[in-house]
């Protein structure tokens, strides 16, 4: 019988090449550490996009002792970024390439007595491996379970592609399905045997045995209990042993669920023969100071907060997640959309790569019951849409997809700046989804439900999403919120407005909040925060649920509560202010030192009282049997803690001097440079913007975040510009305070 235990304590870690030069643990300067663990835990937060990308090592002794005699060892990684080499007494034993995905080797051949096992984890910048460039820190590491597994030469299939070696494929029809099993085995034959049982909880519910030289068998569930989202995510088990005169040798259990689905150009997505809208968020896989190297605990903190949400659908960006997560997902009915880290930028000697990644997805994941869709890219299109070696490997994806899975879709996370005319790149996939931030990204934020609107009606039938959409919440506040102020309430604003646009249209089949959690990209330094993207609803840390997240939850869930927004937004100037409210609850009341303020009823669930603000207010809010409290205070000038500073000074929306009929840096790029005197004043600033993307200082604050720009095809970037406002374009390069008044100064003499 196979035996497997985990093997992630007492591993000894060194950065020291020189120490490591004969691959054994023979000199040098080691650390002794416990797994899982990466070594960007701590640079690759804190901005200035310098953490250590190159070659680390671990190393663990193993005793032969510790190994049944006659079992064949393996050695499973759950995961190494991003490319990993085994050795085994000094000697090369396997090597990988890609950091999201469980892979084995067999070191049976090279044990000695007592041996030292040493894997080189690499993830320094190359051009064959993905990802490479992203707005996400790639942390190097063994940041995910190790282990070791004893096996006997008759067994189940350890050597492909990571494989769990057993593929179940479930076809409802009518109350019953089939169920088709697959099984993958090494030295077995006619004369061992196979037993396949499903279970429902503890009721046997079918059982086949058959020779081991039949490894795929058909067995029936009548009265099919199905696996029906959020509402009765219901699983089986199918229990596969192999044996061998009579006794069970080895075995292999896992689960999944019976489900039908459809989705519809015109209404979207159909579970089980019934309506289920695809609404939900992104999710990144890392924390505080331990990176992407978290505990089960931690994964299943992330699905309950998402959970609480109410959200139908996950997008797992940008990679395969762990293992854990997909199991909670189908113990929780999310219904998921898996992907490769297929990202930003083609690279021609990366093919390979994409195709042996997205094999390891697929056939590492297959049984989970939460997986609906595969994707193939993310962003892939910033140098443009119609390079024929991006589009030749997308269809080569796409194909390779169906081929190994029936029973899915094929999609992808098309960028903002993709033309919807694109045809070639935007028909390969079964469904499209589109990562559009206009109202955060320039334009504006009613533009949204007019571009899905748009594509739409330029392809019919194409089912069209939203991968992507977002606007990133700090520590700042204002009552008079504006694109690019990073403040708690524009966030909320903007998803309040996105929820209307997107949740009204059915024809939307999904979509995806960029992102849950706030998460590191170390080559930041946006909104007075470095190494971060604040997009999150919820903090970082997942202590903190931005108004943004009960936003969500006003429309998703169905736990009545109210919520008060602006918590941290006590210190107030004006003499009148509004407070918002969230509840998914018909009506709420809003009281202030225990007056009442008067009431409400909302549709869309989002309430707005305007209040006296004088003194100091407790503020409550009722909502049927539901509370909420906050303060206030009035202040006679404005808090700056509240208010990002540009390069140093605060500068307030009040200084920037907007006469009618004139132009300011409130209006965008495309405006202005529309008017001839507007073009001749603004040309050389967007000029010397776009030179400082090719060549930032490296002393540049931005360097990082240029040098990704600097991979978007020019004439897109221009587009993209044009949607900005000016003080959102300065504000990208840090243009000090004083200069930003000056040039609205030259603008406020321009007439529009």
């Amino acid at each position: 019988m196979s035996k497997k235990f985990t093997w992630n304590e007492n591993w000894k870690f060194t950065k020291d090449a020189v120490t490591v030069s004969d691959k054994t643990t023979s000199a040098g300067n080691w650390e002794t550490l416990d797994l899982p663990h990466t070594w960007n835990g701590e640079d690759g937060q804190d901005g200035g996009s310098d953490y250590y990308r190159g070659t680390c090592y671990y190393a663990k002794n193993l005793s032969k002792a510790e190994v049944a005699e006659g079992k064949e060892v393996y050695i499973e990684f759950e995961a190494a970024n991003s490319s990993a080499e085994l050795f085994v007494n000094g000697e090369s034993v396997a090597k990988h390439d890609g950091g999201y995905s469980t892979w084995r080797a067999n070191i049976t051949p090279y044990l000695k007595d007592e041996n030292e096992i040493v894997v080189a984890v690499d993830n320094a910048p190359n051009d064959y491996v993905y990802p490479q460039n992203a707005d996400f820190t790639f942390y190097g590491g063994l940041y995910r379970k190790v282990s070791l597994i004893l096996v006997d030469e008759t067994r189940f299939d350890l050597d492909y592609y990571g494989s769990p070696a057993i593929k179940v494929t479930p076809e409802v029809t009518g109350d019953d399905a089939k169920i088709t099993t697959e099984v993958y085995l090494t030295n077995a034959g006619s004369t061992e045997e196979l037993v396949f049982t499903i279970t429902d909880g503890d009721t046997v519910v079918d059982t086949v045995t058959v020779s081991a030289d039949k490894t795929e068998v058909e067995q029936t569930i009548t009265n099919v209990h199905l696996w029906n989202g959020r509402k009765d995510p219901h699983l089986y088990t199918m229990h596969v042993e192999l044996k061998k005169n009579g006794t069970v040798v080895d075995e292999r259990s896992t689960r999944f669920g019976c489900r039908t689905f459809k989705v519809d150009p015109e209404k979207g997505f159909f579970l089980n023969g019934e309506h289920y809208p695809l609404r939900g968020v992104s999710r990144h896989q890392d924390r505080p100071h331990i990176g992407n190297a978290l505990t089960p605990e931690m994964h299943e903190e992330d699905a309950k907060i998402i959970y609480e949400l109410g959200a139908t659908t996950i997008r797992l960006a940008h990679y395969q997640h762990d293992q854990h997560f997909y199991d909670m997902c189908d113990e929780l009915g999310f219904v998921l959309w898996a992907e490769i880290p297929y990202i930003s930028v083609h690279m021609p000697n990366g093919r390979e790569n994409t195709i042996s990644q997205m094999k390891e997805l697929v056939v590492q994941n297959y049984n989970h019951a939460s997986i609906f869709f595969w994707g193939l890219s993310n962003e892939i299109t910033m140098k443009g849409a119609k390079d024929p070696d991006l589009l030749e490997n997308h269809h080569i994806l796409n194909d390779m997809v169906h081929e190994m899975d029936k029973t899915r879709l094929t999609t992808m996370a098309v960028i903002s700046m993709c033309d919807i005319s694109e045809s070639q790149y935007i028909e390969i996939p079964d469904l499209v989804s589109y990562n559009q931030y206009l109202g955060w990204y320039g334009g504006k934020i009613e533009e949204n439900g007019p571009f899905m609107d748009s594509f739409h009606e330029m392809y019919p039938n194409i089912p069209i999403g939203m991968s992507e959409y977002g606007a990133e919440a700090y520590k700042w506040h204002s009552s008079h919120p504006e694109q690019g102020d990073y403040s708690e309430e524009y966030q909320a604003h903007y998803h309040e407005e996105l929820i209307k646009q997107l949740y009204t249209r059915d024809f939307v089949w999904a979509t995806h909040v960029w992102n849950m959690f706030d998460f590191a990209a170390d080559a930041r330094d946006e909104g007075g925060c470095k190494g971060m993207n604040n997009k999150g609803l919820v903090t970082f840390d997942r202590k903190y649920k931005k108004d943004s997240f009960y936003a969500y939850k006003a429309w998703l869930s169905d736990e009545p509560f109210v919520h008060l927004c602006s918590k941290n937004y006590v210190d107030r100037d004006e003499d009148v202010t509004t407070v918002k409210v969230y509840s998914n609850l018909p009506e709420v009341e809003l009281f202030a030192n225990g007056e009442s303020v008067g009431k409400q009823t909302a549709e869309d669930h989002f309430f707005s009282f305007t209040v006296k603000n004088v003194g100091e207010s407790q503020l409550l809010a009722k909502a049927g049997d539901c509370e909420d409290t906050a303060v206030i205070k009035k202040v006679d000038e404005p808090n700056p803690d509240y208010r990002m500073p540009v390069t140093g000074d605060v500068l307030n929306w009040f200084e920037i001097t907007a006469p009618e009929g004139y132009f300011s840096i409130n209006d965008t790029m495309g405006d202005i440079m529309a008017n001839p005197e507007g073009q001749k004043l603004m040309g050389g600033l967007m000029a010397k913007m776009q030179a400082g993307n090719q060549n930032p200082s490296d002393d540049d604050p931005q360097k990082g975040m240029k040098e990704l720009a600097s991979q978007i095809d020019p004439a897109a970037a221009q587009k993209m510009m044009m949607g900005f406002t000016v003080k959102r374009m300065l504000g990208f390069g840090a243009v000090p305070k004083e200069q930003v008044l000056g040039i609205n100064a030259m603008l406020n003499k321009i007439k529009k």
